[in-house]
């Protein structure tokens, strides 16, 4: 099980770590137990917080940790939180949102370990991949995006490659987008 969005900021923002790679987790790991008194381990808070893949429901001892970890007096007072980070209607200035943009405009993304695509917008949330270096779109394949968000996956809800559906696609699993730019047209 991973942890709601909305909790997982608010363990970055305890811990001060952008929690993106596995070895973040080791440093949680410390900064909870001396916090806490309590020993939670590196491995579970990888799932926890997505970077590792394992669906097993945590002990409810480990949620009632993470909630005294963030002040909270128990796991369901923590639960009751109101959840801006999903729904809330501010702008988010690492977000560029695909409605924004016009017929044409340029987008370069990046993730790690090197990966770069450059897309063009098509409009109506389509883009199609200019140039692709190290990345399983190829270019030339259309994708359907809602919008980009630094240090977080790029979810392409649909991949149309020689006018074939190949489904959703995920760049950037484990750290995000690294880079987001607006690039002048060519």
């Amino acid at each position: 099980m991973t942890l709601p969005f909305h909790i997982i900021e608010l363990l970055k923002k305890e811990s001060g770590s952008e929690l993106r790679l596995p070895s973040d987790c080791e440093v949680l790991s410390l900064d909870i137990e001396g916090k806490t008194g309590v020993h939670l381990g590196a491995t579970t808070l990888k799932r926890l917080i997505g970077l590792a893949q394992d669906e097993r429901t945590p002990h409810q001892s480990t949620l009632e940790v993470i909630a005294r970890y963030l002040g909270f007096a128990n796991w369901e007072q923590l639960m009751k939180i109101e959840d801006k980070g999903n729904s809330d209607f501010d702008a988010n200035d690492d977000e560029l949102r695909a409605d924004d943009l016009q017929a044409g405009t340029l987008v370069e993304v990046s993730y790690l370990p090197d990966r770069a695509i450059t897309f063009r917008y098509l409009g109506n949330r389509r883009f199609k991949v200019v140039s692709s270096v190290n990345s399983k779109l190829s270019a030339d394949d259309e994708v359907e995006i809602l919008n980009f968000v630094l240090h977080h996956p790029l979810l392409v809800l649909n991949v149309w490659r020689n006018g074939m559906s190949l489904g959703q696609f995920t760049a950037g699993r484990i750290s995000g987008l690294s880079s987001i730019k607006v690039l002048p047209e060519a």
